[in-house]
């Protein structure tokens, strides 16, 4: 009687473990699109409907990005290695629950790309594409694609997909490695990089990712 009763409880514990875990699948979306009980704001407000951003804005795409990537950045937010006046502000609101919720809900939304910069004139894009793809030795600065592929598609959660980010966003956040107003990068890396750069090699390379198609990349957990 009693192994009945406690193999009774025990499926009574996995049911209501099954159901937290459909709740808290669904509670990315909630806070996505109302926020949540701690007071942060809907996303979409900033990041769009769809979490495709607002590039005109310097507000980046989340859909399709991966995961770990975008909860590393979530903590860099609480912790001062990333600041924003106003992400520096929300992430203190997005519980752990939270954050993994969120994450697993954008890296499940589909890529829409985007046209990038129409106003970059040609010659700046294809300095961009050197840099790019080939770098720039002699300065020291070595080719974006080593660390964030071929394609712009970034390589796990470290190196996170800038193809089809937004000219305005991937210009704040070179300019941000630059004066240290964000270090969570691996070993310091983008900070040199981006000491390095000049202001016509960060607008060239941000007006060449901006161009690159970013609806190719897996919206899974492998892919940033």
């Amino acid at each position: 009687m009693n192994s009945l009763r406690q193999l009774g409880f025990c499926l009574l514990l996995a049911s209501l473990e099954l159901a937290h875990v459909e709740v808290r699948a669904e509670t990315g979306e909630q806070i996505a699109k109302s926020g949540n009980a701690a007071g942060a704001p809907a996303c979409i407000t900033c990041h769009g409907s769809a979490g495709q951003g607002q590039g005109a804005a310097g507000f980046p795409r989340l859909a399709g990005m991966n995961a770990d990537y975008l909860a590393a950045q979530l903590q860099g937010f609480q912790d001062g290695t990333r600041t924003n006046p106003i992400m520096g502000a929300v992430a203190k609101l997005i519980s752990s629950a939270d954050a993994k919720a969120l994450t697993a809900y954008y890296a499940a939304i589909s890529v829409i790309d985007a046209t990038g910069d129409a106003a970059a004139s040609n010659s700046s894009v294809a300095a961009g594409e050197a840099l790019a793809k080939n770098g720039a030795w002699k300065n020291g600065v070595p080719a974006c694609a080593q660390c964030h592929g071929a394609t712009g598609h970034g390589v796990g959660a470290a190196f996170p997909q800038i193809a089809g980010q937004s000219v305005v966003y991937l210009s704040n956040q070179l300019q941000a490695w630059k004066t240290g107003t964000r270090k969570n990068d691996p070993m310091g890396l983008m900070h040199g990089i981006a000491l390095k750069l000049s202001v016509a090699d960060v607008n060239a390379v941000a007006a060449y990712y901006a161009r690159l198609p970013s609806s190719s990349a897996s919206n899974g957990t492998t892919k940033p």
